[in-house]
């Protein structure tokens, strides 16, 4: 027997319960308890298709739909982390110094969460902690609390703590690690920064490329790293990483890397691949301060394709993913899951694709 999250039976043995009544009706629980509480956005074929499996049925709704109505929501909760301030050695003067206010992938990943929530007329909350808070403590629990579900950016959370707070509530992660009791939604990494590590080392034959990263333990940043990694030492290319070119997804710490690469005394590869399209932004904007042009002397490319990558004066070569589709997708999978569903899988990854444009140095010169 497989207890529902409110203590009830969904084996329909005994007593018919909220559940039974869903599965009945054809309808989410989310719905039934619309019907049960009078609310006014109920669809009047929802309505029907309720009532008539509760009379079928010989639902005794007082009590369960209480019970429900105090357990069920319909809010999802959004955790996403960022640096607190964005770097050190940032001010107010600097170029990037409100780069924190603008989280360029974080809201078209949300904005995907929202407009999906808004379908299944669901509410969403959001809540940002530092990137170094892995503690599922007050604040996650906090949240949880408030929520039918939860969606946590980027291994928000670390696995054991994770297994213990999906025990109490559905849980999807983005750019995380899919686990027995979660489900991860992420773009393809490995596919695009192959298609990616070829064109830079295949297409335009640089001999030396460098990685500049995002959050020391991403999975994303890792997988993109180690696919990049991969490539070079297949093509006999030197392979540039290590401490001094850590970022953190944001282009104030792209341009951090450049400026300890330059304090360091070494010389600078062919051509730089970010984690990201911000890094890549950082990037740029360090080796010009430094006199150094890109791509002529540098490439320099990212990933994701945010709308910034295809506005510059050196347009960004990058990896497009559905960012916005990440985030619906997140949704939906988690909104089966607080109806009770068993996930079909527990990672999905959704497509990438190689978008080239001038900073690796195509139509410009190599």
């Amino acid at each position: 027997m497989q207890p529902a999250r409110d203590g009830t039976s969904r084996t329909g043995s005994g007593a018919p319960t909220i559940y039974d009544v869903a599965r009945a009706a054809g309808v989410s629980i989310a719905s039934v308890s619309r019907v049960l509480n009078e609310a006014r956005n109920t669809r009047p074929e929802t309505r029907d298709k309720v009532i008539h499996a509760v009379a079928e049925l010989g639902f005794a709704p007082d009590g369960a739909a209480r019970a429900l109505s105090g357990r069920l929501k319909e809010v999802v909760g959004v955790i996403e982390r960022r640096p607190f301030p964005v770097g050190p050695g940032i001010d107010e003067d600097d170029a990037f110094a409100d780069e924190a206010e603008s989280l360029q992938f974080h809201d078209m990943i949300n904005r995907g969460i929202e407009m999906a929530a808004q379908g299944r007329g669901f509410d969403i909350l959001i809540r940002s902690v530092d990137v170094n808070d892995h503690d599922a403590g007050y604040r996650t629990l906090a949240l949880a609390r408030k929520s039918d579900g939860l969606i946590l950016h980027d291994r928000l959370v670390d696995p054991e703590p994770l297994r213990k707070l999906a025990a109490q509530v559905p849980i999807v992660t983005l750019a995380g690690v899919a686990t027995p009791e979660t489900v991860n939604v992420s773009g393809d990494n490995a596919s695009g920064m192959r298609a990616l590590a070829r064109h830079l080392l295949d297409d335009h034959g640089y001999r030396s490329i460098g990685y500049v990263g995002g959050y020391a333990d991403s999975p994303d940043s890792l997988a993109r790293h180690q696919t990049l990694a991969a490539e070079a030492a297949a093509s006999g290319a030197d392979f540039c990483s290590g401490p001094n070119w850590k970022g953190n997804y944001y282009a104030a710490g792209g341009a951090l890397v450049v400026d300890r690469l330059m304090a360091s005394g070494i010389t600078m590869p062919r051509a730089i691949a970010c984690a990201n399209d911000q890094t890549a932004l950082g990037v740029m904007n360090g080796l010009r301060r430094h006199g150094i042009d890109v791509p002529s002397r540098v490439a320099v490319t990212g990933f994701d394709d945010i709308a910034m990558a295809r506005h510059l004066r050196c347009q960004l070569t990058t990896v497009r993913q559905p960012i916005r589709d990440l985030g619906a997708t997140a949704f939906e999978v988690l909104y089966s899951m607080i109806n009770g569903d068993e996930p079909a899988e527990r990672d999905i990854v959704l497509p990438t694709r190689l978008v080239v444009r001038e900073s690796c140095g195509c139509g410009m010169g190599a």
